[in-house]
């Protein structure tokens, strides 16, 4: 996965993308794992080295190369074509599946078979040159999505843009990316350093985006492949500057006026959001700095690893507050959050802008996964990967943001991988379902949450001869434990979960 002929990935991110899938079938679970065939992929492979660049890893020609092929290269950079390594997550749109990265590339895939199937650009829909891998989705199936738009007639703009599920009836039969629209968008504060995100948070009738200190410097960009450096390097976290939070209004389209900031921090992941009493609530896992990315550098994964790499600060989840509308004659000072459910701040300061104070709700949890059905709603458990003062998870968490409370599985010389919620069908409760996981070292292991017990799924060898990109396994469940039957497997199919790259 990170290593190609005698060449080797820089980053743990970087690795070539590898798909996995559930199938739960007649009180039985098949899982299958096969590599995403992207041009990244079988580029790497027909040279048998990395000669596609990732953004920790920067790609050189073959020294055997002639000048005019070196030359060629180094231009090609200066403008560069994404990679295609699809590796982040999984996106469904209308009735088709794609794996996603946070370029502009994804890539259709079968998720029956796990076949790579087509590779999409999204410039050919909506004018963007990065976008997130962690879209949102309606009830009716919409997928509502964000990208960076780098000096698009003069501006950096940070897009929100909308595929819908359906095709209108005289188009029916065409591709639903071909009726994506631009929903909104926000100007970014600098032209030439955009703000750095890895997903967003939407509620019933408003987005949240986070504009952080952590920015990318494009002119730092288009020279790094001629001063030999990745385009990681061009990432700066910015301790001097704000964190501003954008509500857009979806009713309207448009941001709201006021000027919502907080300090600087790093979020990669939102959790959830949700309206109460006129009130935005948003949760998301915070860092006071960029020290993570550092972290995951193969070189600095070594023996040595936990007493010599540990994160300056831990992964934290944090709840905000952001009043809908604010009382002009509210005193300087002031607390505009009446809400008893937070003792998150948003306190008014001069020129109409707000200072928001979080609420700290637990330390130490990432990859945070919620029963979908309450995406943008009023939820209550938050399923993660617990880590401490090192960024390799070791147990399964289950945690209630109503109670503060928290449960926990994990093994002696168990590294989970990150959960997946999984609700059992048609199913009440919110934390009625399973978090299927894959670990090192490890079982397959799963958590039947509505009763709060533990299930391991015993381990079978895989048929013999397996294939070298593709491995099978097949678990039984021990007694007492729920599968999905297949005929509902087909409708659970609709939530994202069930397919999984190996990164997010």
């Amino acid at each position: 996965m990170h290593t190609v002929g005698e060449t080797r990935y820089n980053h743990w991110f970087d690795g070539l993308a590898l798909l996995h899938s559930f199938t739960i079938k007649d009180g039985e679970v098949y899982y299958r794992s096969k590599y995403l065939r992207s041009d990244t992929y079988k580029a790497n492979i027909e040279a048998n080295r990395i000669v596609v660049s990732e953004f920790g890893t920067m790609a050189y020609p073959d020294p055997c190369k002639n000048i005019f092929s070196k030359a060629f290269s180094y231009l090609s950079h200066t403008i560069p074509d994404f990679t295609d390594n699809c590796l982040i997550n999984i996106m469904k749109c209308g009735e088709d599946f794609y794996a996603t990265t946070e370029t502009n590339y994804i890539r259709k895939i079968n998720p029956q078979t796990l076949e790579t199937l087509e590779k999409v650009d999204y410039r050919n829909y909506v004018a963007v040159n990065l976008a997130t891998a962690h879209p949102h989705y309606d009830a009716a199936g919409n997928v509502l999505n964000m990208g960076t738009a780098i000096m698009d007639k003069g501006k950096t703009r940070y897009v929100v843009f909308r595929i819908p599920a359906a095709v209108p009836e005289d188009k029916k039969g065409t591709n639903p990316l071909k009726h994506t629209e631009v929903f909104c968008s926000i100007t970014s504060r600098s032209l030439l350093s955009p703000s750095y995100y890895h997903s967003f948070g939407v509620t019933e009738n408003h987005i949240v985006f986070l504009e952080q200190p952590f920015k990318l410097d494009i002119l730092k960009m288009s020279t790094a492949y001629i001063r030999g450096v990745n385009w990681a390097s061009c990432l700066a976290f910015h301790k001097e500057d704000k964190t501003y939070i954008h509500v857009v209004d979806q009713r309207t389209r448009k941001p709201l006026p006021t000027k919502f900031y907080t300090d600087p921090m790093v979020v990669f992941h939102h959790v959830n959001a949700y309206e109460e009493d006129g009130c935005l609530l948003f949760d998301v896992i915070t860092y006071e700095d960029s020290s993570l990315y550092e972290l995951f550098y193969l070189a600095n994964l070594n023996q040595d690893f936990e007493e010599n790499c540990r994160p300056t600060s831990i992964p934290t989840l944090r709840r905000f507050a952001v009043p809908l509308s604010v009382d002009k004659n509210a005193e300087v000072g002031s607390n505009l959050i009446k809400l008893t459910s937070t003792t998150a701040k948003a306190l008014k300061e001069k020129d109409d802008q707000v200072y928001c104070q979080p609420e700290l709700l637990y330390e130490g949890l990432e990859l945070p996964r919620i029963n979908y059905a309450r995406n943008g709603k009023r939820y209550r458990y938050v399923f993660a990967a617990e880590v401490q003062w090192s960024p390799i998870p070791t147990k399964i968490l289950k945690y209630d943001v109503l109670t503060k409370s928290s449960l926990k599985w994990g093994e002696e010389h168990c590294w989970p991988a990150e959960p997946l919620f999984v609700p059992t069908p048609g199913a009440q409760d919110e934390d009625d379902g399973k978090t299927p996981g894959r670990g090192a070292h490890l079982p397959q292991s799963a958590c039947d949450h509505s009763s709060n017990r533990d299930i391991v799924w015993e381990q079978c060898d895989p048929p013999s001869p397996a294939p070298v990109s593709q491995s099978w396994w097949k678990q039984a469940l021990k007694p007492r434990s729920v599968g999905v039957q297949s005929s509902e497997f087909k409708e659970s199919l609709k939530a994202p979960s069930l397919l999984t790259p190996t990164v997010s």
